[in-house]
């Protein structure tokens, strides 16, 4: 491996870390104001639509899957401590996720998606074909692009305008994590506008 080669591998590793603590740090400060406020918020209306349920019970799902991906990736042994660290918040961000979701589902009455086994999400997504840490990034990435472009595509479908604005920030966080995915995965930047949807 050539000199420039490594710097560039260095410097990558260490933006990577670096937007990964941002991320974090980010995460948290907004993960304890709106987004847990959102299920008390709508929770006093009482008066959720049956469809915007089942959008929710879809993005219950969604987060579960990453829940999963995240959990078995950082148990693999693939990840070095500074990648770990940054699954390890963004896995943070996808249970906060769950845990607001299920409770806004509960609230209107319905019983929340359960997960399926670890088994099955390994399966489904094929996770035993992952063999670095590059291909666990660039896997990671992908989910993240997926779920950001499913809550993006789902906000107009939404009858509660209070749901839309959780469905805006979840969409915003799995933005988020694409980003700094992609950017440590070495993906280009992207060079057309509207990337999700």
């Amino acid at each position: 491996m050539s000199n420039e080669n490594e710097v560039a591998i260095q410097s990558r590793r260490a933006l990577f870390r670096s937007a990964g603590i941002a991320a974090a740090g980010l995460g948290l400060a907004t993960l304890d104001a709106p987004l847990l406020a959102a299920p008390r918020k709508i929770a006093r209306r009482g008066d959720t639509d049956s469809s915007d349920v089942g959008v929710m019970q879809g993005a219950l799902a969604l987060e579960h899957e990453g829940i999963a991906a995240y959990r078995i990736a950082g148990g693999s042994g693939l990840l070095s401590k500074g990648v770990l660290d940054v699954a390890l918040v963004f896995l943070g961000h996808h249970e906060g996720h769950r845990d607001s979701l299920a409770k806004l589902i509960a609230t209107a009455g319905a019983k929340p998606v359960e997960p399926k086994t670890d088994a099955e999400y390994i399966s489904a997504l094929n996770i035993g074909a992952l063999k670095s840490e590059g291909d666990v990034v660039k896997f990671a990435a992908g989910l993240e692009q997926g779920a950001t472009n499913a809550y993006v595509g789902q906000i107009a479908a939404l009858q509660d305008h209070k749901l839309a604005h959780l469905f805006a920030q979840l969409s915003t966080d799995e933005a988020v994590h694409w980003a700094i995915l992609n950017n440590a995965a070495g993906g280009a930047m992207p060079k057309s506008a509207y990337l999700f949807g």
